[in-house]
């Protein structure tokens, strides 16, 4: 059996997002406290903070179309005791919002939150 072991794949363009099926197209795992900032991503150019528990994931090169499948998940250690919901919403070729809530009263209301962990995986 033959290991091949690369570090980039590219198009023939030189872009980074290429067709593999079942690889993600893109993924990010980013602070969303204070001044957001991404530890670590593929095709992720940035994420737009657009205010309390609402964040932008912007995408480096365009997913063919708005008909993929996004997974997300927040968290945040400092609110252990409160159930925390994210919400995948307007997906674009682009970008796709992420929401982060808490349940800070153990009931059925929800409160925009900003979560420590965000993290957001994209197949196409």
């Amino acid at each position: 059996m033959s290991t091949l072991r690369v570090d980039t794949i590219e198009n023939s363009s030189g872009g980074s997002a290429i067709n593999v099926p079942g690889a993600a197209k893109a993924w990010v795992n980013f602070n969303g406290t204070g001044t957001v900032a991404i530890r670590a991503s593929l095709n992720v150019s940035s994420i737009t903070d657009n205010g309390t528990g609402n964040y932008t994931v912007n995408f480096t090169s365009a997913i063919a179309d708005a008909n993929y499948s996004a997974l997300a998940t927040s968290g945040d250690n400092t609110i252990a005791s409160t159930s925390e919901s994210t919400q995948i919403t307007n997906l674009s070729s682009t970008s796709v919002q992420i929401i982060t809530a808490t349940d800070g009263t153990g009931g059925s209301t929800y409160t925009l939150v900003d979560s420590g962990l965000v993290c957001v995986a994209v197949f196409r």
